[in-house]
């Protein structure tokens, strides 16, 4: 029973549940990322070199035989992979970025001074009642 407590505790940590949030919107920004680089980014840029489909570029090792599926090496697989990465590589960096500046704002704005306590109250109080004595 005590592991079970103290899975709960551990899992209800709100850095725990942060990074499942984070996992969650960062499996759903991926989706979006593959789906621009593959249908919006690659199709113009394989006609700029040449009317190239990325995702068909390959070396064939060895060719298709009956049922056989032919063994080969996508490298065009690999060359969409790669922008993929790229592009959400600089998405994270620029929100980090943006965090960063925003952290670094909130650091630089000068703390108010505290109120006073009651005693400290009190004691200006004597103070100034001894001083017109």
């Amino acid at each position: 029973m005590a592991i079970v407590k103290e899975f709960k505790e551990f899992a209800m940590r709100g850095n725990v549940v942060d990074l499942a949030v984070g996992v969650i919107i960062g499996a759903a920004f991926g989706k979006i990322v593959t789906s621009l680089v593959t249908d919006i980014i690659m199709p113009p840029l394989g006609y700029l070199v040449g009317r190239i489909d990325f995702k068909d570029l390959k070396y064939v090792i060895k060719p298709a035989v009956g049922k056989t599926p032919a063994t080969a090496v996508n490298y065009g697989l690999f060359i969409n992979n790669i922008i993929d990465f790229l592009i959400v590589a600089f998405c994270i960096f620029l929100i980090v970025k943006g965090i960063n500046s925003l952290k670094k704002q909130e650091e630089a704005a000068p703390a108010p001074d505290p109120e006073p306590t009651k005693e400290e109250i009190l004691l200006t109080e004597i103070r100034d009642l001894l001083a017109k004595k």
